[in-house]
């Protein structure tokens, strides 16, 4: 049996799945299309804290997103594959999308590169983060819009990038002085604002 062949079976394994529990189908579309907006109201929210580190983790996090979306573009040079949904029969698809190639999954880049960024600067206490990124994954096979190697090699791109930008970025003074500027400004705004108001 080949790479190809299993890549299928997997998926047929997943995405069955939503035949057979129907009931995790919602969940499991909530997942695939709207946890992203989750991760940027966090990523809003967390960056508005009166805290330097959060905003050096959530710097680090971006930048290993636009890596791996870089290092995945130029992954999806060297193999294309369409959607799982339009080219096996009898494919659960569960949400719409465009036909174009799907390796590696872009939503598995993106939930990883931050996840892992929030795993490191936590010294591996925010686990939970970790655990959503896998499932954000996971459904996304489920919903028929990837096969399992789009999903694995995204998650590896994600990772390897935001370990890459974790030990190197965070060590460069130039990120604390501008982090500092940016505060400073921030603060000024915040208090011209507060007065026009009054």
């Amino acid at each position: 049996m080949n790479i190809s062949e299993i890549n299928n079976q997997l998926f047929r394994t997943v995405n069955s799945l939503g035949k057979e529990y129907r009931y995790l189908n919602l969940p499991m579309i909530i997942i695939a299309e709207y946890t992203v907006f989750f991760l940027a109201i966090f990523v809003i929210l967390l960056w508005f804290t009166k805290n330097k580190e959060h905003k050096i983790m959530l710097i680090c996090g971006s930048i290993a997103f636009i890596l791996a979306e870089i290092v995945g573009k130029l992954a999806g040079l060297l193999h294309f594959n369409h959607q799982p949904f339009a080219v096996l029969a009898n494919t659960n698809q569960l949400i719409e999308k465009a036909v174009d190639n799907s390796f590696p999954s872009d939503h598995t880049i993106l939930f990883f590169s931050f996840c892992m960024t929030f795993w490191l600067f936590k010294k591996g206490t925010w686990f939970g983060w970790i655990l959503l990124a896998i499932l954000v994954g996971v459904s996304r096979i489920w919903v028929g819009v990837h096969y399992p190697l789009d999903v694995f090699v995204g998650a590896v791109i994600g990772i390897t990038c935001a370990s890459i930008i974790y030990f190197t970025v965070p060590k460069l003074t130039v990120l604390t002085t501008a982090i500092t500027k940016y505060e400073a400004i921030e603060k000024v705004i915040i208090a011209n604002f507060i007065k026009t108001k009054i």
